[in-house]
């Protein structure tokens, strides 16, 4: 008896446990939507016939102890695969909802920073002391990380004035001066100089002042991602952490995607372009200006996109914002990838971390370190920047095919993690599960296709560096035939076709910039005969003064750099 009463007890357990869990996985599948009409009624009407008739044998048909037993073990399995099912579906959709939350703000962290082996380790030491400051660079910046040390700790020092982040760099290595106040936006800036590669190491943060900034950056909604071709901006920003912090775009491309004929172009442009800048809504910005595009992205990716939609006169419709963490952890989330290393382009150790293992020819399994610093590997190479835009199409097209995989069902647990913090998008979450009813539904055999934009070095006035540094000046044939195979994918063609560039007129606006036929350059202000030659507004900039990283020789004249004020809370 006592053992008929505890089996009872088991059997109203388990039919509980499966009728909650059936009914919690049928919430969530139809609240994440992400199953084809035809598919979904189907699969929830299957759901609840097993629950349903395991429910019933237990508690009206399974005469026999055995037989009862045996289905209050299924049911406490089934119980189990639903649970485990709804979970992922709410986890799912949650991560779906925090990566295509739009950001209204952009995260600023401005510090500052002295010498590791300075007497100066708190904002009080800093009284009577010696503190950088950039003069026309990011001024609202400084003004506000200066607002907060004196809310922090009213302290008097003197200001000392400089043009450019490398002078920064520079005058506090020299001792010049004894603290300097550094946008992080612009770190990457500095340590990129092979004479200050070592300056997170020789420099400490002693106070980091944050701030956020309004930031819009509303979609170009087509009506269905599955049967209007639309076109994405992936901007990649070179920093780890939180993918919301502003720096430097070193990934700049239009994925172009047209579900009606499954085609995908990928148009990479290289991050030293030297490009007309639209500020979108950046803080601090030298609006129309021409400075690489790398830079847009310390402005916000508002200024990347617009940027972008003037260089190639298209419209973005979405944009995906990645950084370094977001590569490494969704590859790895995936197992690796595979990528095919054409002949030729082997690598024995990457630039970015000479610790890792390189590269063969013909088929390479990637971890997410080994992914990303092939995606970043340009020194290796004779084709430089160029061969770094191929590397980082290769990456980007593994990840989607193992992403779409049969894997994907393994690995989709750690991907749900990975992709939490990955990245942020203008796409809708309704907009990212119709997509992934498409491809259950079709499974469309997707064609890529690849171009990159050109063109030949030059060493120019960058504006948001405050002197002249290393660019790109595009080949504007293949600005223009960028344009075309973009144009050619959205009308449904084949962009492999498009091999000569059509002849098209250019208005007042996209003639900002180096155009075919001209020989000059507008920086905002006016236009110089002489690419060679750029005036910055205060001296003649030249590339014979360029160091062995293409930045111009921060060095001046005293009396220029002698400008200094008292700053106190008063």
């Amino acid at each position: 008896m006592d053992f008929l009463k505890k089996q009872q007890f088991w059997v109203w357990l388990s039919t509980g446990l499966l009728a909650a869990s059936g009914l919690w996985c049928m919430y969530q599948l139809y609240t994440l939507s992400v199953l084809p009409d035809h598919l979904q009624l189907p699969v929830l009407v299957i759901i609840a016939l097993i629950c349903l008739v395991v429910i019933l044998v237990q508690l009206e048909f399974a005469h026999s102890k055995r037989v009862r037993t045996v289905f209050i073990v299924i049911a406490f399995l089934l119980g189990a695969v639903f649970s485990t099912a709804a979970y992922y579906l709410y986890r799912t959709n949650g991560t779906l909802s925090a990566i295509t939350a739009i950001r209204n703000t952009n995260d600023n962290n401005i510090s500052v920073v002295v010498m590791n082996d300075s007497e100066i380790h708190a904002l009080e030491d800093l009284s009577g002391k010696k503190v950088g400051v950039l003069k026309n660079i990011d001024k609202g910046g400084t003004e506000k990380a200066l607002e907060q040390v004196q809310k922090e700790m009213p302290v008097e020092f003197e200001l000392v004035e400089l043009d450019s982040v490398p002078q920064e760099a520079m005058a506090l290595y020299n001792g010049e001066v004894d603290a300097v106040i550094l946008n992080e936006a612009y770190r990457t800036n500095v340590i990129e100089l092979e004479e200050y590669a070592d300056f997170s190491n020789r420099t400490r943060v002693i106070f980091q002042a944050h701030f956020k900034t309004d930031a819009t950056n509303e979609p170009l909604a087509v009506s269905d991602v599955t049967t209007k071709p639309y076109n994405i901006l992936i901007s990649g920003n070179d920093t780890y952490g939180d993918v919301g912090e502003l720096s430097r775009s070193d990934v700049n491309m239009v994925v172009t995607v047209n579900p009606m004929t499954s085609t995908v172009l990928l148009t990479s442009i290289p991050r030293d372009a030297y490009v007309a800048v639209d500020c979108g809504d950046a803080y601090a910005c030298a609006e129309g200006q021409l400075d690489k595009i790398t830079h847009t992205g310390i402005n916000g990716v508002t200024s990347t996109k617009r940027t972008v939609e003037k260089l190639l006169d298209i419209d973005i419709n979405y944009t995906f914002r990645v950084n370094f963490s977001s590569v490494t952890n969704i590859v790895d989330s995936l197992g690796g990838i595979d990528i095919d290393v054409p002949e030729g382009q082997a690598v024995e150790t990457f630039y970015a971390d000479s610790t890792l293992e390189g590269v063969t020819e013909g088929w390479n399994h990637l971890d997410g370190e080994r992914a990303l610093s092939f995606a970043r590997e340009r020194y290796a190479y004779i084709d430089g920047d160029n061969q770094r835009v191929r590397n980082q199409q290769m990456v980007l097209k593994a990840i989607f095919d193992k992403a779409t995989s049969p894997d994907i069902i393994v690995n989709y647990p750690s991907l749900l993690k990975a992709l939490e913090s990955a990245f942020d998008t203008t796409l809708s979450q309704d907009e990212i599960t119709s997509f992934i009813k498409y491809q259950i539904q079709a499974m469309p055999g997707w064609k890529f296709e690849t171009y990159q934009l050109s063109g030949e070095g030059s060493t120019l006035f960058c504006p948001s560096l405050g002197q002249a540094a290393y660019v790109t000046v595009l080949d504007q044939n293949t600005v223009a035939l960028a344009h075309d195979k973009i144009m050619a994918v959205l009308d449904g063609k084949d962009a492999d076709n498009v091999t000569e560039p059509q002849p098209r007129e250019t208005n007042d606006e996209m003639n900002s910039g180096y155009q075919p036929g001209y020989d000059s350059y507008d920086d905002g202000t006016g236009y110089y005969d002489n690419p060679e030659d750029y005036y910055d507004n205060s001296q003649w900039v030249s590339p014979d003064m360029n160091d062995s990283e293409g930045y111009a020789d921060p060095s001046q004249d005293e009396s220029e750099n002698d400008e200094s004020q008292i700053y106190s809370a008063g």
